[in-house]
């Protein structure tokens, strides 16, 4: 089965250096919530991350929303042919389960999320829906155990998407960063067996996903 990680995602909890921030606590209150129990979200706390570490990797969550819609969307994943997992910036992964309707609101969005930090699984009717794990992108590439780790990159190898769908087998593991600017890390990069870089442009990782998936499905469904 294909497997897509989208790594080291812009998805956090706010962290505790930026927890009593006002643009933080202002948030926390109108959402009646903890400033733990939040996401991290630059349109909300832009002031609060001024100079943190990774600063243009993090408060993304939209990203990851627009990703798992298109990824979660589609014959390829209803058919259960794609295995989805979302790599956080901190070391976490969350698991999707198979079927999984997830909101296409992002407020709606964001409380799942928030709740699933919260009690780390959710569930309906006995199914298991997500899953939260602390893991990182090695152990999560372990796990899965694919026959080949094709990461794509502005940096990578210029290819096709058409191309690079003819090379993708059942065992493959796609990699796609989940953040809006930057590079992946060195520590990760050293599991990938490829880089590729499917358009002259750095599109967004929506956009990527929804191509290289629409031509993998050609081939194997339609």
């Amino acid at each position: 089965m294909l497997s897509l990680v989208i790594a080291e995602s812009a998805l956090e909890l706010v962290p505790i250096e930026l927890q009593r921030h006002n643009s933080v606590t202002a948030f926390a209150r109108r959402s009646n919530k903890r400033p733990s129990e939040i996401l991290l979200d630059i349109s909300w706390h832009f002031a609060a991350m001024k100079g943190i570490k990774n600063e243009i990797k993090r408060g993304r969550p939209d990203l990851v929303h627009f990703s798992l819609l298109e990824a979660c969307s589609i014959p390829l994943y209803f058919e259960n042919r794609l295995n989805v997992f979302v790599h956080t910036i901190d070391d976490k992964v969350i698991f999707i389960g198979q079927n999984v309707r997830l909101p296409k609101s992002y407020h709606r969005f964001m409380g799942l999320v928030e709740k699933l930090y919260a009690t780390k699984e959710i569930k309906e009717n006995n199914n298991i829906l997500l899953t939260l794990k602390d893991m990182s992108f090695g152990e999560l590439i372990q796990k899965i155990n694919p026959e080949q780790t094709i990461a794509l990159s502005s940096k990578g190898i210029s290819s096709s998407y058409q191309k690079l769908s003819e090379e993708i087998k059942d065992n493959t593991c796609l990699v796609i960063g989940g953040f809006s600017k930057g590079q992946f890390s060195d520590k990760n990069k050293e599991y990938f067996d490829k880089t590729v870089s499917v358009d002259k442009n750095p599109l967004e990782a929506h956009i990527i996903i929804s191509r290289i998936l629409y031509e993998y499905e050609k081939r194997i469904i339609m």
